[in-house]
């Protein structure tokens, strides 16, 4: 259907004032506020003016290779495969947004039709001159390519500038280790003897000597700290060789990994160096210092904080360095994957100290039982504002009394951490109730009756008791009852058609145009109406294909592999599902004390991360066609 009105850009403004204007107009949107003027004012003078009535179709797959493509000054425009397409297909564009890229640069026709459903009025840049202006300007060649990618990157960045007033003194964790190290290691061979490498130490003035082979690769290392209890205390002679006293294996990782990896790793295992290779070949080592001089507040000081604190009332100090952290994280434009990584892994170090606390107090011996964090902190994705959800596993053949010292001993810690601003779980899925405070063959029957009957209750279970992970204790009995529950799971195809009934059943806010769908104060539940639908169905991937993993991002990766699908389309889910967790991050770090943590305000968004919101919420839907494709047959 032909336009209303159309007319070149270039026969209507030979005024430089006029071009002045049009060009502050796209200044506010992307890729143009990144754009030279001289880019822009090519895209202007190219252009054609044109007006669109609603109902009209500006693009659709009769037409044959697409000619144009579309940047919206006014109105709106929907994508849709068909007039009644409201399960999935549907997508609305705003003002400011350009279409249809993908079948522009491909030279092809467009697959779906595109209507305006309001007064709308464009800039049609023929694809010609489309071309002309990728091979002129990189940032507009970038956006082509990558366009949510580049959103995306757009989004880190402004929120990096709205938290950097608070990490403005700090380096980034996500500087690769290959850039942190500015030297070699200070090595030797192992057979160097210890006189001479502590006389190369001396005289270095270097804490410590790395171990390594004839090709460079680690072997092990020898730090000051090792020789009053190694060397002096054990009373070895000083031409042993070094290799008689260094730690091994040493930990390691690659150039490519970030600080923020060396941090992590010097937390989980306690250490203060961290070897760097590129190829097998160490190339440097990275020290706690190194770390602490990148942050004031860093992971390893809260980490350490936490794993010796004497009591609650310190441990009440540390969840609360937890929430800075956090904030100072989100003011280096980390990503949410890796936010949320921390959090868990710092709520985890904080839950194994009050256990440790709690098991003193009541005498009870961790080795003998396993406690299990569920839900959110199971996949290790919890966010600033998350409530309790965990259990124990009792060895078979526990004694009643044994089971009710444990029971108190677990309902203790559960009051501790409500006391650590963890709230207690309002549905009473903590290790304290004698629901979820159960012998292995208890639970094994527990999982089996859910997996068998898959009542809307047991499919309710399944979405927080599924995600269980061994956090403390013997996590043997974690293992074993994962292991045996993946693969019953896996036996039962109607437990997994009623999983993923269960996930179809959540509704994601986008109206049948495409439009993001808010309530009537113009918010919609992030977690409810967002993420759910992501790690519903990432839970059911991994059941169904036997995946140990327990973290979103890591069973939609290893579903999507295992399913024959682009990277592309499985990383997409990805990229979704943290985007949205990203939105929840920051409004909770900006509303702590928010009646509904999860809760967004759409208005307050600014025109690139509504975009990537309607984005990430099309990907859910689609995500959710293709359960309704695999299960509802």
């Amino acid at each position: 259907m032909a336009p209303a009105a159309s007319a070149p850009l270039a026969a209507q403004m030979p005024s430089p004032s006029l071009l002045a204007n049009f060009r502050q107009e796209l200044s506010r949107y992307s890729p143009f506020q990144q754009m030279d003027a001289a880019a822009v004012d090519f895209f202007l003078v190219h252009c054609e003016q044109r007006y669109y009535a609603p109902g009209q179709v500006l693009a659709e797959p009769a037409q044959g290779e697409v000619t144009h493509i579309f940047f919206i000054r006014e109105g709106s425009v929907t994508r849709a495969h068909g007039p009644g397409d409201a399960a999935g297909g549907a997508f609305q564009f705003d003002a400011g947004e350009l279409f249809p890229l993908g079948a522009a640069v491909a030279r092809r026709a467009v697959t779906v039709t595109y209507t305006a459903t309001a007064d709308t009025f464009v800039l049609a840049l023929p694809c010609a001159e489309m071309s002309e202006l990728s091979s002129a300007s990189p940032v507009f060649a970038d956006f082509l390519q990558r366009r949510v990618a580049g959103f995306l990157e757009l989004s880190s960045r402004a929120l990096q500038v709205a938290y950097a007033s608070q990490a403005l003194a700090e380096q980034s964790l996500e500087t690769p280790l290959g850039e942190l190290v500015k030297r070699a290691p200070v090595a030797c061979g192992p057979d160097a003897p210890l006189h001479e490498v502590l006389e190369r130490m001396h005289t270095g003035r270097v804490g410590s000597m790395l171990v390594v082979d004839a090709h460079g690769a680690p072997l092990g290392i020898f730090t000051r700290h090792d020789v009053i209890g190694r060397i002096t205390l054990a009373q070895v002679p000083l031409d042993a060789p070094v290799a008689r006293v260094m730690t091994q294996p040493v930990h390691a990782l690659t150039a490519a990994h970030t600080a923020l990896d060396a941090a992590l790793l010097m937390s989980m295992h306690g250490i203060r160096h961290v070897a760097v290779t590129r190829g097998a070949a160490a190339i440097g080592l990275v020290s706690e210092r190194d770390l602490f001089a990148m942050q004031r507040l860093s992971l390893k000081q809260v980490s350490t904080s936490i794993r010796t604190a004497p009591s609650l009332a310190a441990l009440r100090v540390m969840a609360q360095d937890v929430r800075q952290f956090a904030r100072n994280l989100l003011g280096q434009g980390m990503q949410a994957r890796q936010i949320t990584a921390l959090i868990s892994h710092l709520n985890d170090a904080l839950t194994q100290r009050l256990l440790q606390l709690k098991a003193a107090e009541h005498g009870i011996d961790l080795a003998k039982i396993c406690w299990l964090a569920l839900g959110s902190e199971g996949r290790e994705e919890q966010t600033i504002a998350t409530d309790q959800d965990n259990a124990l596993i009792l060895a078979d053949g526990t004694s009643d009394n044994l089971r009710a010292e444990t029971l108190a001993f677990a309902k203790d810690v559960n009051l501790a951490l409500d006391a650590c601003g963890y709230p207690l779980c309002r549905g009473g899925i903590m290790a304290g109730e004698p629901s979820c405070c159960l012998t292995l063959g208890e639970w094994r029957e527990r999982f089996a009756h859910w997996i068998e009957h898959g009542s809307p209750q047991d499919l309710l279970n399944a979405g927080i008791y599924f995600d269980l992970r061994g956090l403390a204790g013997d996590e043997r009995l974690s293992h074993q009852l994962q292991a045996e529950v993946l693969e019953a799971a896996r036996r039962t195809p109607r437990f997994l058609k009623q999983m993923a009934q269960n996930t179809l059943a959540r509704t994601v806010p986008l109206t049948w145009l495409g439009g993001v769908d808010a309530d009537e104060r113009g918010t919609i539940d992030l977690k409810l109406q967002g993420t759910a639908v992501f790690v519903d169905a990432a839970r059911l991937f991994g059941l169904a294909h036997g995946l140990p993993a327990t973290s979103t991002r890591e069973r939609l990766s290893g579903a999507g592999a295992r399913l024959g699908l682009a990277p592309a389309e499985y990383e997409a889910w990805a990229a979704g599902f943290e985007f949205l967790q990203m939105l929840r991050l920051r409004v909770q770090l900006e509303s702590p004390s928010a009646p509904e943590p999860n809760r967004l305000a759409v208005a307050a968004l600014n025109h690139i991360d509504r975009r990537i919101l309607k984005e990430s919420l099309r990907v859910a839907r689609s995500l959710q066609q293709r359960l309704q494709l695999d299960y509802e047959r």
